[in-house]
């Protein structure tokens, strides 16, 4: 895995354990020498890897639509991308990584690992998407993927597209093998 693009909240949330997680996964990729996809503001979990990926020597991608810019700011990233709209920012991180991990945040990281789970499902792409479950933030989405499964609405082979993890590295590792393996 070259490139690993990152949904996550733009806010820093309540519990003391999503920005250390933050920092961690930033500091996980520098040293694995993967390059930070994110969606390029300097505000929350988002901003708080960005710098620390950056602070560890490592490559940062942002893509940021115009119009977010004085909302979520505009980080110093190794490279930059301005965009007109939300899903152009999806399509461009989409283009750019090797695959997909989702942090703790609101409604846009949901949007962002729906749509990123569905292109996926369609065949838009062939990359995995992780879910790391820090505090047990995403417990009732994950039962929610398998309460869908189990009543028809998601396949067993299409609820195999989602990897989740609790640990960093465990779940980078289960992901690069995926990858590796052309995915399923």
């Amino acid at each position: 895995m070259r490139s690993l693009a990152v949904f996550c909240g733009s806010r820093i949330g309540k519990h003391p354990i999503y920005k250390d997680i933050a920092i961690q996964l930033g500091k996980t990729l520098a040293a694995r020498n993967i390059t930070l996809v994110y969606g390029g503001g300097d505000v929350g979990l988002m901003g708080t890897i960005a710098q620390t990926v950056i602070e560890a020597d490592g490559r940062v991608i942002g893509v940021m639509p115009k119009f977010l810019q004085e909302r979520e700011g505009h980080f110093k990233a190794t490279e930059y991308t301005i965009v007109e709209t939300m899903h152009q920012r999806k399509a461009v991180m989409a283009d750019r990584s090797d695959a997909f991990l989702i942090l703790p945040g609101g409604y846009g990281t949901m949007d962002e690992f729906m749509e990123i789970v569905t292109w996926r499902q369609l065949g838009l792409h062939n990359k995995p998407i992780g879910v790391l479950n820090v505090n047990g933030y995403y417990n009732h989405l994950l039962a929610h993927l398998d309460h869908m499964t189990n009543e028809g609405f998601i396949s067993k082979k299409d609820r195999k597209l989602v990897f989740d993890g609790l640990h960093v590295n465990l779940l980078l590792d289960e992901m690069d093998t995926a990858l590796k393996a052309n995915f399923i």
